[in-house]
């Protein structure tokens, strides 16, 4: 039985919407997901559909257009390098935290601005670093001044800037909250240090994580009251990540006017780096049954892991959903779905189906492209699901998979 109803649930635990996209578009046709053939890929594998991330693309296009601010891509959330050539068709760059996502952008995004953020560099990294980007912002006045005559002796000119904290939480999960008391992100405004600025050409606040344009509107107000008299000595600002532009109930419009009146109040480059925003709904993680079990309820144990292939599902924590199930009891048989990993705790949670499983089924969660592939393990050495692409025509290309020499080159 292959399960591909559509789903009752997503990410971010709140109700499925369609892709949306400007009213103006004209891009490729979506296919709903009970109409995908997901016999087309091995199992396991992570599926990315091509024609969703360019509808989550050109809305992002559309609010750089109308919005003037400039939007990059957030490897953090979004690495697939696989796709970074649709992903060039309309943004101009992306942002990377590690001397790794920065040669990944240089390579695979030729020519792509490269914005650069790390809580802390290494002086090997940074060296590193400094070649290959546009942009660097520091978390710290004590990072810029250990690193300012470096830029300032580079070859190439690069854009700084100091990362703030506006003091001002809207995120409910304290691990994903950058403006907790004690956070270690960004200058609060009682250590900002005026007499450093020298050089320092951008501020930079991150925080805010799945919000919408209500959430940014009270966070910008709280960076305008407490940075305000310093942003106009800069030529930039950057607003972060954590902006969910693609969800279908973004007030993109809101969003749009907030870009416009903050750049005509301080005449300066406003840019945007959401990444969950970009991989937002844009495919899945195909698994199948390989054992049915009872132990006081009915389990299903599964070619992937929770622990290994979608960690933030633990760390969250939240529910994947699985397309065609619902909630526990709500059909008429419910399994607890296990992954094949020693861990006792390798559980995606209960669900219920309109038949019973059996070993063979596949198994469909989705919405598993963004903060998923990026955090995947090899953990037990169980098998990496394979990366494919559903192109617009339908077709699927395996564009990667993997086997015992990658698990074996990151030990040692």
């Amino acid at each position: 039985m292959t399960i591909q109803t559509p789903p009752v649930a997503v990410k971010q635990q709140s109700q499925p919407s369609p892709i949306h996209k400007p009213a103006a578009s004209t891009g490729p046709t979506v296919t709903p997901e009970n109409e995908v053939d997901f016999s087309l890929v091995p199992s396991p594998s992570f599926v990315l559909d091509e024609a969703r991330l360019h509808a989550n693309l050109q809305l992002l296009a559309h609010v750089q257009e109308q919005s003037g601010a400039t939007i990059i891509m957030a490897l953090k959330a979004f690495a697939t390098w696989s796709a970074f050539p649709i992903v060039q068709k309309y943004l101009p760059g992306a942002t990377a935290s590690s001397l790794n996502e920065a040669l990944l952008v240089h390579n695979e995004m030729p020519g792509a601005q490269l914005h650069v953020y790390a809580p802390a560099y290494s002086p090997d990294e940074f060296a590193g670093i400094l070649p290959l980007a546009s942009h660097i912002t520091f978390n710290s006045f004590s990072q810029w001044q250990q690193y300012r005559k470096q830029v300032q002796s580079a070859p190439q000119r690069v854009s700084c800037g100091i990362r703030v904290n506006p003091e001002h939480g809207e995120v409910d999960v304290g691990a994903y909250n950058a403006c907790v008391p004690g956070s270690r992100l960004g200058v609060t405004q009682s250590q900002f240090k005026p007499d450093q600025l020298e050089g320092i050409e951008g501020l930079h606040f991150h925080a805010l994580c799945e919000s919408g344009s209500e959430q940014l509107e009270r966070t910008l107000a709280a960076f305008e009251a407490r940075f305000g008299a310093w942003i106009p000595q800069m030529k930039w600002v950057n607003f972060g990540g954590g902006h969910l532009i693609t969800r279908a109930d973004y007030d993109v419009q809101k969003l749009i006017d907030l870009v416009r009146g903050f750049r005509a109040r301080w005449g300066v480059e406003v840019i945007l780096e959401p990444g969950e925003a970009i991989g937002w709904r844009t495919g899945w993680l195909v698994s199948t049954v390989l054992d049915i079990g009872d132990n006081q309820m009915k389990f299903a144990l599964l070619d992937v892991s929770v622990s290994a292939h979608m960690p933030d599902c633990l760390e969250m924590p939240y529910r994947p959903m699985v397309l065609g199930s619902g909630q526990p009891g709500e059909k008429a048989f419910t399994y607890r779905l296990g992954g094949n990993t020693c861990l006792a705790g390798d559980v995606a949670g209960e669900y219920s189906f309109d038949r019973p499983l059996k070993v063979g089924d596949r198994l469909i969660f989705d919405d598993m492209i963004h903060y998923t592939m990026v955090k995947t393990t090899f953990f037990n050495g169980v098998k990496h699901p394979s990366i494919a692409h559903r192109a617009l025509d339908g077709s699927v290309r395996v564009v990667r998979t993997f086997g015992y020499q990658d698990f074996k080159g990151r030990l040692g």
